[in-house]
Formats: C-alpha cells, structure tokens, sequence
C-alpha cells in the first residue's frame, strides 16, 4: 500500500502538504480532487519518486511498477503503432534481453530470454496497441501515421495510450480526459473499470470520477483527507461533515458568549467571584473550534441580451469542411465533412451537438462562428445575431504576448458592447469579477495556466453580451467549482446555446435537445446522453467485429477455381476433414465469446455493485485470454489447411 505519515512537502515558499497522513490500499481507484493551483500535480511527483518529502514518512512498495502519461508533446518520427508499443517497458526489457543473449550465443541464456519475450506477449503486442490506438478515438488507416503528423491534442492521446500499454501496479492519471471527446471517454472509463491495479486520478469531470473511483482524496489547505466511494459520495459526505462543524462550531459560540457574559457580570461581586474564577478556568480549558472556511465560489452571469432574432439561425442546404489549401491547384476541389444540413436555430434553444471524434463537430461549430465559410449551400443569419464563441483550443482567440487587460482594451475598441463602459479602470472592475486582480491583468497570457486562459475567454465573451453561445469543449481546463458556476451561468442565460463537450455532467444540467453529426450528415438524437452512450457502445462494438471479419478474409485460404475440363478437385483426405471440422468448431465458440464479451461490455456501462463489477471485469479478462489463444489456434489451423489442399489443386 500507499502511506504517508505526518508528510510535508514544500515548493518554494508554498506549503503543498503539511503534516497529513493518508493510506492508499492496493487495488483502489482513487480520484484526487482539488481546486486548481491546490498541488494535485505536485502531490503526483511525490508518489512517482521524482520529488521527496521535506518531513514525516512516504512508502511505496519498491516492487510495484510505474505507469504514468508523460507530460511533454510527444515528437517522432515513428509510426504510431511502434511508438505505442515502446511504452510497454517489460517487453523492451524482453527484447533487449534477446539481443544480448544473441550477441553472447549462449543457449540456454537465449532459450530464457524467448521465454521472457513470450511471457511480456510479444506475439500480441501490436494488436494491443491498436487496440488502445483505436479506443481513443484513432483511425483504423492512422494506425501507421509518424507520431510528427498528429496534431498537439492526438498527440497527448497517443501518450496516454502509451501508458496505458505498459503493465503496471501503480497508474498515475493527470487530467487524462482533456484531449478526448466524448466516445473516446466512454471507451477509456470501460478500460479503467477493468484495471487490477491500484489507480490515482485527477480529473475535474464529475461523471468520470463517478465512473471509475471508489474512494476520494481531497487537496486543500495542504491537508489530505481521505473519502470513501465516488466523487458524488465525497460532496455528500463532505457537506454534512461542513454543516456537522459549523453547527459545533456555533454552539462553542453561544456557550463561550455565556461564559464570558457571566464572568463580566459577577467577577466584581465578593459572593460570585469563585463561580466567575471557575468560568475563567473553563474557557482557557476548552479547545477552540475553528470556523468552517472554505474557499469562495466563483459565480459569474451573462447579461441579458440586446435582442433575440428568431430564428437565430437557417441552414438551408449547407455543406461545412475545408476549402482547398492556398498551394494546392486551384482544380483541387474542397474537403467537404458534413453534407446538405437543413436546420434552422430558434432564440432560447438549448443544443448538445453529439458525434464520434472526426465526424466534423468542430467544422460545424467553426462554420456557424463564421471562422471557416460553408462550402454549398446557406447559413442565413438573424437580424442583430450576436455571437460568443469559445473555441476548443483557447490560443485561437488569445494572443499569448498580450496581458488580459490588452485583450479587454482591443475588444473594447472593435466591438463596444452596448450599454457597458470601455474606461480602464470599469475594465480592470470587469477583469476582477473573473478573478483577474492586481497584477494578474498585467501578465501575459501564454504564462497562464490552461484554466486561467479559460476564464480569460469566458470574461470577453460575457463582456460582448451575445445572444448566442457557441461553446467547443469549453470544460478542458475548468475546475469543478468554475465548471459548475459556468452550467449555472449557461442555465440562467436567456439566448441560445449550442455546445459540444465531453462533459456530460454539464451536457445533462444543460441541453434540452441534442443533434447527432454522423456519417457525413447532421440529425436530431430522439435520446437522452445514456441512449447515446448506448449508441457508442453498439457502434465500438461494430467497428471491431467489422475489423476481426476484414482480418479473418486475409487470413483464409483463397478458394482456388475447378479445375481445366470441368473436371472436380479430388475429396480432402480424412486429416483435411479433421482439420476443417476443428476450424469450425473454433468458429462457433469465438463467436459464442464474442456475444458474451458483448453482452458484458454492455452491463459495464449501467451502475452495478461492487462485487458483480469485479465479476465481471475478472470474467472480461478471461474471455480477452480465450480469444486471443483461440484467434491463434485458428490461424495456425488456416495455414494447415492451406498447406494440405495445395496437392488437391490441379
């Protein structure tokens, strides 16, 4: 297990931890919470080894092995399959074992090292990591792309496929669900539920925390506090415990004001001076309880819109994607995602665009924002249509060597909000309201930190009194307490919203309606977010039995034409039958497990106990193991056949 006894760790001058004890037992799934700049990362460090206590006691077991996702953007030429596989450390350790014992020619040394080789499962290394590659969201044609050729945010998640990939006893998880959309989160909380280890994940998405922990380490004031169950059994519990406190707390008040009341009144009088002397001794005995002070809540509102054109929006016929790059030929036709939309945008809608990751979400969202023009077809605009847009990737709005007071004086300038003061100082008030004080709005923005850029745009956006939000994965670097002001804000404002996030807790306190972009167009869900994380599960659950059947083709033997004549290839010898009926047999039970892997998959994404979630992760496993051994047997019987039918070929 994970212990910390009496543990202070300081960086700098900042206290990060101060004097906590905590235990982590083997086996847990551990979710650490915190308001952001708390030291949850920090806290990370100490646990990986890279950082070492200032006081008190930490305990690792030495022999539990490491799994984390590097921090750093990921830079190689290689393919992403291989770069994937490199994370599985005890299968490079295996190779390089084989390479030394080759160069040595020492036999029996060689004949350990093939078996360490085949224990760390070479022989299915790569459809592991193919298999993680296409869980976070991958195409089955990028499997082979060099690691340079994705983009900063494919990259992180190659990283955490990497770390997914290497056996571990300890996985440490830093906001793992910040590069993924929604399908890619579904798929990563069914991974983690079957994860044997032990587990610490900070994250901000209340759903997953739910999903994935059964116990709750909570950062502040350099405390530890341990929780039992999930995220939404730690706010219960943690709310009682605050109203337990500050009621014991009161209390304490009112009896201390008794005291000191009847030592004020009767400390002068002869009679009662020994009863006031004894009220003096009681209130230096008693040990004081502190007031209950927690942190103050960030809250901000969008302003009632100038106006509301209904309908907002009309797409009549529009096709959205990317028009050809400036040194293209000019013969090169335009990259078109999403196909003849029909769809109008009425004032006080509350949309949740939903889509597999690729299927041009962000395109739609681009094009109605008016960053990229729509291809065919119309978007057609109210009149007075007012826009604020948050782009998934901050730094599209931001310019990273201004201060968040330039980024207020140039938007005051190019589009004066009506009704609101472009003096300095009414913008610093403004800037404040958002938490920018002092000599925060005087920093550069490419210095903050992911959740104050976040805030930054929030601020101009609220500050252009839209009457439309388009909002892109605006939760990436919110804290829970900035996430929830926001879903408030979003509730309470009166225009239309239109947001895409993988954030389902704000997509449920949110949405009214939700539209599906697939396959190349745009519809309305009939569902709420289970019926489309239902429809995720189907359509995984498609693609790979799509992927084993295209695997299963090339495979096979290919049935050779009868032969010149008419004449009919000899009947297989009886070994031949044999054969053949043992394939068969195969078959039948690959797809027997199959249905019930399936089926399993299926009840991991409903709430189940604790007890029949081990069953049915530990049953899970056993079938990937049947699977795998089976899917060899019956290639090898593949090529048995191919081999004995050759000479019946004429």
């Amino acid at each position: 297990m994970i212990t910390l006894k009496g543990v202070s760790l300081r960086r700098g001058t900042r206290t990060v931890l101060d004097n906590t004890s905590v235990t982590v037992n083997p086996g847990e799934r551990v979710g650490l919470v915190g308001r952001n700049g708390a030291g949850k990362t920090t806290l990370f460090g100490l646990l990986d080894g890279s950082l070492h206590e200032d006081a008190g006691e930490f305990a690792r077991p030495a022999q539990w092995r490491l799994a984390q996702v590097v921090q750093e953007m990921p830079s190689s030429s290689q393919s992403a399959t291989d770069f994937v596989i490199e994370g599985d450390s005890t299968l490079l350790a295996a190779q390089a074992e084989v390479r030394l014992a080759e160069a040595d020619g020492d036999g029996e040394c060689l004949a350990h090292a093939y078996m360490a080789l085949h224990d760390a499962g070479a022989h299915d290394a790569q459809a592991r990591a193919q298999a993680l590659i296409l869980g976070l969201g991958f195409k089955s044609t990028e499997l082979n792309h060099p690691v340079d050729s994705f983009s900063g945010g494919w990259r992180m998640r190659l990283q955490l496929a990497r770390a997914l990939m290497c056996p571990s006893d300890l996985l440490l998880l830093d906001e793992p669900t910040n590069h993924l959309d929604l399908d890619a989160l579904v798929w990563l909380e069914t991974w983690l539920k079957r994860y044997e280890g032990t587990m610490v994940v900070i994250s901000h998405d209340r759903e997953f925390l739910d999903a994935v922990t059964t116990a709750i380490l909570h950062l502040e004031n350099g405390k530890l506090t341990r929780y039992g169950g999930n995220y939404s059994t730690f706010e219960e519990t943690r709310a009682q415990q605050i109203d337990l406190q500050q009621n014991a707390y009161l209390k304490q008040q009112d009896k201390i004001a008794h005291l000191q009341s009847f030592i004020t009144r009767f400390k002068a009088k002869a009679t009662k001076a020994r009863q006031a002397q004894s009220r003096v001794k009681a209130l230096e005995r008693m040990e004081r309880l502190a007031p209950v002070l927690t942190s103050a809540d960030f809250t901000f509102e969008f302003k009632e819109p100038a106006n509301l054109p209904n309908p907002m929006l009309v797409m009549a016929g529009a096709c959205f994607g990317y028009q050809s790059a400036i040194d293209a030929p000019a013969s090169t036709p335009p990259t078109v995602i999403v196909r003849q939309v029909n769809k109008s945008v009425l004032a006080g809608q509350r949309i949740g665009i939903l889509g597999a990751n690729g299927q041009g979400k962000s395109t739609l969202v681009k094009t109605i924002a008016r960053v990229l023009t729509c291809i065919s077809g119309t978007v057609s605009e109210g009149k007075g249509l007012n826009i604020g847009y948050f782009a998934q990737q901050e730094l599209d709005v931001l310019r990273p060597h201004e201060t968040p007071l330039q980024h207020m004086v140039r938007l005051a300038k190019e589009s004066p909000a009506g009704g609101q003061s472009d003096r300095e100082q009414d913008l610093r008030s403004f800037l404040g309201t958002f938490n920018f004080t002092g000599e925060m709005v005087k920093q550069t923005v490419g210095t903050m930190s992911g959740g104050e850029k976040a805030r930054l745009v929030l601020c101009m956006i609220v500050w252009q009194r839209p009457n439309l939000l388009l909002l892109d994965e605006p939760t990436n670097h919110l804290d829970l307490a900035t996430r929830e002001a926001l879903a408030m804000a979003l509730n309470e404002f009166e225009g239309t919203v239109m947001l895409v996030s993988h954030d389902r807790s704000l997509l449920r306190s949110v949405c009214d309606e939700f539209w599906l972009v697939t396959r190349g167009g745009l519809e309305d869900f009939a569902g709420d977010l289970d019926d489309y994380q239902r429809y995720l599960l189907d359509e995984a659950r498609r693609s790979r039995e799509s992927l084993r059947e295209s695997v299963k083709r090339e495979k096979q033997p290919i049935m050779q034409a009868p032969p010149p004549g008419g004449g009919r290839a000899r009947k297989p010898p009886g070994p031949l039958k044999a054969l053949q009926r043992d394939q068969g047999q195969i078959e039948r039970t690959l797809l027997e497990l199959q249905t019930e892997q399936h089926s399993l998959e299926a009840r991991l994404a409903t709430a189940l106990a604790a007890q029949e979630l081990a069953r049915v992760g530990r049953r899970l496993n056993q079938i990937a193991a049947e699977l795998s051994a089976l899917e060899d047997r019956w290639l090898t019987l593949s090529e048995q056949i191919d081999t004995a039918t050759r000479p019946l070929q004429s």
